[in-house]
Formats: structure tokens, C-alpha cells, sequence
């Protein structure tokens, strides 16, 4: 039996580590932007294009099954892996992590798309754009709102262009804490903050720290994805499901820090 487990987060690299330790056979990808992790079993870094598509791969290198656990806003990929499972004839399973639930004292938004969010915007002064990467275009047309004075934006990765005056960029990968993020907020006079609904720890306290400031916050809905042949949001479930499957024990996964998620 053998797996590729499309990874990138904290939790594909525990899969992929218990699932190995188990003698289940994982190839783990990514597309290597952030970070690369150590990993014990067999690793690709780049995505598929490079061996002429996901279909392709699975065929030449008879993967059996699929484990998608990619960032739940990964709409691309996860689509793929659905649509190439299907091509080759082979299950494809999805873990995604719950998303964030509103607590008493949050002040959130959804938007759906860049329009939504633009209008949503209009009247903050200083965004603190933290949902991962942007295009120079939609910086531009924030900035050419009346309200916006300028911008904060943090991203696990540098941005590729280059950016105007009144955009100041952070680099960071959580997990952050929470002191660190409500005084990132009052340092540079934060009145909104954007964001991914990532669900998990390792962002999280921003939240928190809005919450306790009134700061509102604008979450980007989850995108609507493809149904998976099975679908999981516990990595307990997760990995007893997949040991029933493809292999022969019963383990459990060791608790670590979260991974980086805008």
C-alpha cells in the first residue's frame, strides 16, 4: 500500500511521520514555499507539474490512495487531488482542520471574494492584512480606498513585487503569542484585521487580542471543495481510519506546536 499525502501544515507532518512509523508506506508533498520540514519517509517538494501532473504521478509511481491534508484554503490542489483520484481510480480522503467558531465580544465578518472585501474595508484606516499572499493589484485597490491611510501586512513569505510607500510588510510564522500580537496591534494603531479562517493554535491569539481591543475582523469564508470519499477535522480519527485501511496497529499522535497559518 502505498500513499501520497498532500501535506504543508503541522498536522500532514504528524500524519505523515505516524503513519510511517506504522510500515504504512508515505510519499509526503509540498510545495515547499515556507519551510521544508524533516520528515522520515519519502518527501516531494514542488508539486506535480514537474512530472506531468498529479494523474501522471499516481500512475507511475502506483500510489494507492490519497491523503489530502492540506491548508484548508488550498482549494487548488485539494481539487486536483479529487479529480485525479477519480481519473486513476483510487480513494481520495481530506483531513482539515475546524474552523475558528465566534466567541461572545468577537466583532466578525466573512467576505466572499475581493469585492466583498474591498467593500467591506471602506472606512478603516489601518488594515492588518494577515490571510497569506495578495496580488499587487488588490494591495493597490485597498490603498485607493478614501479611508485607508496605510497598510500592515504580515506573510510567512516574501512578497514577489514590489510595494508601495505606504505598505509596511512583516514577516512572520507562527505560533505567535498573545502579548506579541495585541501589542503588534496597538503599535501600529490597528483598526481591522484580515484574515483566512485557518482554524487551529497557531494563529489563533490574534483573534484573542482583537477581541479584547474591539478590533473588528474580516475572515475570509472557507472555499467550497469537492467531496472527498471521506472526510475528517480530527487527526485521531484521521489516523486510526487510515490505519484500519492501510495498516495493521493502533497509535497515537504525539501532541506538538501548531504550524504557521496566516
Amino acid at each position: 500500500m502505498k500513499v501520497l499525502l498532500l501535506g504543508g501544515t503541522a498536522d500532514a507532518r504528524r500524519l505523515a511521520d505516524s503513519l510511517h512509523k506504522e510500515n504504512v508506506s508515505v510519499i509526503y508533498s509540498l510545495a515547499g514555499l515556507v519551510r521544508v520540514p524533516k520528515v522520515d519517509c519519502q518527501l516531494v517538494v514542488g508539486g506535480f507539474t514537474q512530472f506531468g501532473g498529479l494523474a501522471q504521478y499516481l500512475k507511475d509511481n502506483h500510489i494507492n490512495a490519497i491523503l489530502d491534508v492540506t491548508h484548508p484554503y488550498a482549494q487548488t490542489m485539494s481539487s486536483k487531488a479529487v479529480t485525479a483520484a477519480k481519473e486513476v481510480g483510487i480513494p481520495c480522503w481530506r483531513f482539515h482542520r475546524p474552523a475558528w467558531q465566534k466567541k461572545e465580544g468577537d466583532l466578525w465578518q466573512e467576505y466572499q471574494d475581493e469585492a466583498d472585501l474591498l467593500a467591506r474595508l471602506d472606512g478603516f484606516r489601518v488594515p492588518l492584512l494577515s490571510a497569506g499572499q495578495m496580488s499587487e493589484a488588490l494591495l493597490e485597490r485597498i490603498l485607493h480606498l478614501p479611508s485607508v491611510e496605510r497598510i500592515v501586512w504580515r506573510t510567512a513569505v516574501e512578497p514577489k513585487f514590489a510595494l508601495p510607500g505606504r505598505v509596511r510588510w512583516i514577516k512572520a510564522i507562527g505560533p505567535f503569542a498573545l502579548e506579541d500580537e495585541r501589542q503588534l496591534l496597538i503599535d501600529q494603531g490597528i483598526d481591522v484585521i484580515v484574515s483566512k479562517n485557518s482554524g487551529g493554535g497557531a494563529t489563533y491569539s490574534k483573534l484573542e487580542a482583537a477581541r479584547e481591543l474591539f478590533i473588528p475582523v474580516l475572515l475570509h469564508a472557507r472555499p467550497i471543495l469537492p467531496d472527498a470519499e471521506r472526510e475528517f477535522s480530527d487527526t485521531e480519527e484521521c489516523l486510526q481510519a487510515c490505519l484500519a485501511a492501510w495498516g495493521n496497529a493502533s497509535i497515537h499522535i504525539k501532541h506538538q506546536p501548531k504550524d504557521c497559518q496566516q
